[in-house]
C-alpha cells in the first residue's frame, strides 16, 4: 500500500491529501489530523480516540461529541 506520491504546494503552504488516502483514513471536511517531523519525513495520520479519564479540553470534548454523532448517524 507504499505508494508515494508528489504533492504541490501552493502559495499559502497547502497541500491537498489525496482523495485514495481520505478515503482510507476515513478523514472528511472538518476532520482535524496529526502532523510530526521524524528528521526529514513529515508523517501525517488521524488523531486517536483518548484513553478514558485523559483531560481532553472543551473544544476536543466537543470535537469529539461531534464525530460520535456524525459515526451515529452512519449506523442509521
Amino acid at each position: 500500500m507504499v505508494k508515494e506520491l508528489v504533492l504541490k504546494v501552493t502559495r499559502k503552504g497547502q497541500v491537498t491529501i489525496p482523495k485514495e488516502y481520505r478515503d482510507l483514513l476515513g478523514i472528511r471536511e472538518g476532520d482535524f489530523v496529526c502532523m510530526q517531523l521524524r528528521e526529514d519525513v513529515i508523517v501525517i495520520s488521524k488523531p486517536g480516540i483518548p484513553e478514558p479519564g485523559q483531560p481532553v479540553g472543551e473544544e476536543k470534548y466537543r470535537e469529539i461529541i461531534k464525530q460520535l454523532e456524525n459515526e451515529r448517524r452512519l449506523w442509521l
